[in-house]
Order: structure tokens, then sequence, then C-alpha cells
């Protein structure tokens, strides 16, 4: 990775440092926790002023801070509530440098996969049609409500969710979900040594998973696509070529193809590689060639009965990463995108 030295702050106090949850599992928060003895090496480096997962720290504290005061952020989650907007707005405000920190962060991640359905579909199915739900008399969150102890807001559910990037400018990406310890390692050392790279670096590899990953992979010709807990798979054997998709050749590398290594297929969670601007796209045109679609001799019917074996296409190839795809989300007949 080429680097662009970019100096730090020189102050004579410790740096100080951030963290935030927005729409996200929680996993990226334990994913830092995870760094273990490293996080006694980055207490003696920073001060971390605001880390409301972890810490008493109230929204208060961090608008009493100057503009740039924190030195760096770590914001894990997409952007699914006006204020997960209004905190990534803050905290880009008040931070000298703000990491989209894991996949939702940096991708949308999986609850991305919520801008398939409009707002108010899931809201019918979350809390009107659910099975388990008893709501007789069909009540759905409002942004203000009046209660006995008087008027109640709550953060406006967006239409669609989005990316940190689509709210703010974004210094750096740690990918993964949660990030791998030794990335956010790297991120740290590169922090600590004053060698951040070029902004707007993705901190992994620049290549894709299948570059780093064991299995010997012959592209060859997939009559059938299976599910994974359908094949005795077989551990030196590329997983595409025993039929079960692996998003391997459309996502970046820095994981050591840690998925595959364990008999499962890659997910996407590191976003695409290097100059791909569609990961879903990017490893359709790789499925493309296994299954010889588009080839003399493959009628369109047949094409079709092989993708059709997957009960989530959408799923399988966007699993993270749909909300800064091509499309972005739900697309009416016709071709009218809805998330523009």
């Amino acid at each position: 990775m080429d680097r662009v030295l970019i100096a730090m702050p020189k102050k004579e106090d410790k740096r100080k440092l951030a963290a935030y949850w927005a729409s996200s599992c929680g996993g990226c928060d334990v994913g830092l926790l995870g760094l273990h003895e490293r996080l006694l090496e980055l207490i003696d480096f920073a001060s971390i002023v605001f880390w409301p997962a972890a810490t008493d720290f109230k929204y208060e504290d961090l608008r009493s801070y100057g503009d740039g005061e924190i030195d760096v952020t770590f914001f894990n989650g997409g952007i699914r509530t006006s204020e997960n907007a209004e905190m990534a707005e803050l905290l880009r405000r008040k931070s000298e440098v703000l990491v989209a920190y894991g996949s939702c962060a940096h991708l949308g991640g999986i609850p991305g996969l919520a801008n398939l359905s409009e707002r108010g579909t899931l809201f019918d199915t979350v809390y009107r049609e659910n099975p388990t739900t008893k709501n007789p008399a069909n009540t759905v969150p409002k942004q203000v409500s009046e209660g006995k102890f008087g008027e109640l807001e709550l953060p406006g559910v967006n239409e669609k969710v989005g990316a940190l990037s689509d709210i703010v400018p974004v210094d750096y990406s740690v990918p993964g979900c949660p990030p791998p310890p030794e990335i956010t390692e790297d991120f740290l050392d590169l922090l600590l040594e004053n060698d951040l790279p070029e902004t707007g670096s993705v901190i992994a590899g620049g290549k894709t998973v299948c570059d780093e990953c064991d299995r010997e992979w012959n592209q060859e010709a997939i009559e059938e696509l299976k599910p994974p807990g359908d094949v005795n798979i077989d551990p030196d054997e590329c997983l595409l070529d025993q039929g079960i998709i692996c998003l391997g050749p459309a996502t970046r590398s820095g994981c050591d193809a840690s998925c595959p290594s364990v008999n499962r297929p890659c997910r996407g969670c590191f976003g695409p590689p290097e100059g791909v601007e569609d990961q879903g796209a990017e490893m359709l045109n790789s499925l493309a060639s296994i299954l010889q679609i588009g080839e003399e001799g493959t009628g369109l019917e047949q094409e079709r009965e092989l993708l059709g074996a997957l009960p989530d296409p959408l799923g399988t190839f966007y699993s993270f990463a749909l909300p800064v795809s091509i499309f972005g989300g739900r697309v009416e007949d016709g071709g009218t995108n809805e998330h523009e």
C-alpha cells in the first residue's frame, strides 16, 4: 500500500480517541475489546473521551469538545436513523480523523438489506404481522408521541440505510464483520507511528480473498449450485469448484481467507477489492464464466435454472454491500432506483 504521511496533531498530553455505535449489532465494539492487552498500550497512548457502549459518556460531553479536538473516532454501524446521521455529522466535526469501522459503517452492512423493502412495509412486518408479536392496537413507533408525562420524541427512521460515507467524508475504513483484531492492530500501529496512509484508504489488502486462499481453484464448469450444508466439502478444493457460492473472487483481501480456511464460503464482509465498483456484479461476472452463461450451447432457461437454485440471490451477492451498490436497494419494475 502506497502511503502518504499525515502528521497527527502533536500535543503534550495524550491523544483523544472516541468510538460510537450506530445501526449495527454491537460486534464492532466487542471487536475493539478483542484487542486484549493491546488496549493497555492504547490507554498509555490516548485517553478515551467518548465511548457510550463502554462507559457513561453523554452527548453533552461530546458537544463540549472543540472542532477537531478528538484525534481519532472509530464509528461503527450504518446510518438508519436521524440520530445516526446527527451523530455522524457531530463526530465528523469534532474529529481530526474519522474511521468507518466495520462492514456496516464501511458498506451499509447487513442492516442495508432492509433497503429491499419500504419503511412502511418493514414496520408492518415487525410490529403488525410478526406471528410472535401481540399488538391488537396496531401501534407502530412514531417520531413524536404524547404520553402521560408529556411529549416523547424518538429518532426518525430513514427510508434507506446508508454507509457512513453517504453522510460525511470518511478518512479511513477498517473492514470486516467485525474487523479482525489483526486489521485493527495494523491501523493502530500506523496511528502510533504517525504513518497513516493516504486519506480514503481501506486498511486491508488490495487484492482478493482468492489471492490469499490456499485452496486450488481450477475454475471448472459448475453443473449445479449447492448449499454448503449439502456438500461433503473437500478442504483442499476451491469451494466454487465444488458448486458452493463463495464471494472470494469479488471480496477484498486482508482476512487471510479465514472463512474458506474453515470450510465456510466467503460472504463478502470486506467489500469489493480495489478498482471494483459493485461487489455483487463482480461476483456475478466471475460466476458467469464457471456456469458457462452466455457460452454457445447454453440456453437462457438453463441459466435461470442454475441461478434460481439460490434461495436468496440478493442476500447472497449483497450481504454487506447493498447500500453502496450501483442500485442501492429495491428497484421497481421499469428500472426506477428507489435509493435515489
